[in-house]
């Protein structure tokens, strides 16, 4: 039988688009795919079929898990079409199908007998680290007043290889609800906005946009220079341990991190000489 591929965009909407059509075939899942974005060789005796993200199959995808399969299955599922690895549509598709067509239902993730499991399984980890890893080292800076932003709004850059931005902003948005503050993951050009007192959302970057725009307020630049000169001064230089400091904080992180930044008046805005 000729293997079908529904080609997907790299986001939730288009994976889960992918599976509502996928089950609206009712050709069964043993020679359907989804694979997410174009391939450079296509594949012998295989028909593929572009999908485009919907949002009303969407919602109905995920409400059908949320209630057959519980929120922390939901959650998984979620955290494994965030991360950056191209298998994740094949994953996270074939995990639904084991859970809604098997049986297992809640405890899907717990079969991991199951090869598509198993892969789903590592990939909502991978995301749930590197979120856990963010929220702990991300650093916010003050903005001055420029055409970009307002004075005083909350800015931070960071780096993720997972687009774990919808997962970390809920933590910002419960502990800053009085705070206007953004946070930009300049891989994807995407934005988590959160208005002070309102709930926060997500929006993509225009074209026109470059860190450059953004300035932080002097006060910001006064705190950033103590807080470096802190940092480097209270270590004890025999007892550095460079090795050790990469295994508790890696370089990708320090990147986007104040106390590591050396050099120049808003550095942490700018990512070894990136500007946009």
């Amino acid at each position: 039988m000729e293997e079908k591929y529904l080609v997907c965009e790299d986001s939730l909407e288009g994976i889960f688009t992918g599976i509502y059509d996928a089950y609206a075939l009712r050709e069964g899942h043993e020679h359907v795919h989804i694979q997410i974005g174009e391939e450079e060789n296509l594949r012998l005796f295989a028909s593929y079929v572009p999908v485009l993200p919907d949002p009303v199959k969407t919602g109905k995808v995920a409400d059908t898990l949320k209630v057959r399969l519980g929120e922390h299955a939901y959650h998984s599922l979620c955290r494994a079409a965030a991360s950056c690895y191209p298998d994740k549509g094949e994953a996270v598709y074939k995990t639904v199908v084991d859970a809604l067509t098997a049986g297992n239902g809640s405890r899907v993730m717990e079969n991991l007998r199951n090869p598509y499991v198993v892969r789903c399984f590592e990939l909502a980890r991978f995301t749930a680290n590197e979120a856990h890893y963010e929220i702990e080292f991300l650093r916010f800076q003050e903005l001055a007043d420029t055409g970009f932003a307002k004075a005083g709004v909350l800015f931070s850059r960071i780096g993720p290889k997972n687009n774990v931005i919808p997962f970390i902003m809920p933590h910002f948005a419960d502990r800053l609800p009085i705070e206007n503050f953004m946070v930009y993951d300049e891989n994807r050009n995407l934005f988590g906005v959160h208005p002070a007192g309102e709930e926060w959302y997500l929006v993509t970057a225009g074209e026109t946009f470059a860190l450059k725009e953004l300035a932080c307020s002097e006060k910001e630049d006064a705190y950033q220079e103590l807080f470096r000169t802190f940092h480097q001064t209270i270590g004890i230089k025999s007892r550095e341990n460079k090795k050790l400091q990469r295994q508790m904080c890696a370089y990708r992180y320090q990147d986007y991190m104040v106390e590591f930044q050396q050099k120049g008046k808003n550095e942490a805005l700018q990512k070894r000489g990136k500007t946009g």
